[in-house]
């Protein structure tokens, strides 16, 4: 529900400028390291879209575009995995790819789940590819 949360606000303010409101996650254990790692390695631009902000402030939240692309780093497992479901991988990193919202995917590492939501007209192979590399390095 919080997610789908998160994608409705993205989407809603995707394209009208200022600072996006998204929820930050908690991350514990390992995620903490590892998401504090992968916020020195986003890219300043994604798929075109100049790196924004959000509110509250948080090192484990990136947005891009406006709130197009948004990612939260230290999310829970998706609730909607299954242990047997394949995984997208993209650059050496599995992606889920929600069936019920088709616009969020998860990153699956042995160091912290990485959610981004992809909206506004841009492509989620472009933006996962160019996300798997920050990614795949975030455990250090």
């Amino acid at each position: 529900m919080r997610a789908a949360t998160v994608l409705l606000v993205l989407l809603a303010l995707a394209g009208c400028g200022g600072t996006v409101q998204v929820e930050p996650p908690v991350p514990a254990g390992p995620a903490v390291a590892a998401c504090d790692r992968l916020a020195t390695l986003l890219p300043a631009s994604l798929d075109g879209a100049e790196r924004g902000t959000s509110e509250p402030s948080s090192p484990y939240v990136a947005v891009w575009g406006d709130g197009a692309i948004a990612l939260r780093c230290g999310v829970p497992r998706p609730a909607r995995m299954a242990p047997t479901d394949q995984l997208q991988e993209i650059n050496g990193v599995g992606w889920f790819a929600d069936p019920d919202r088709p616009a969020l995917y998860t990153a699956v590492t042995d160091a912290a789940y990485v959610e981004v939501t992809i909206g506004g007209g841009h492509s989620p192979g472009d933006v996962l590819a160019e996300l798997s590399g920050p990614v795949g390095r975030m455990a250090g």
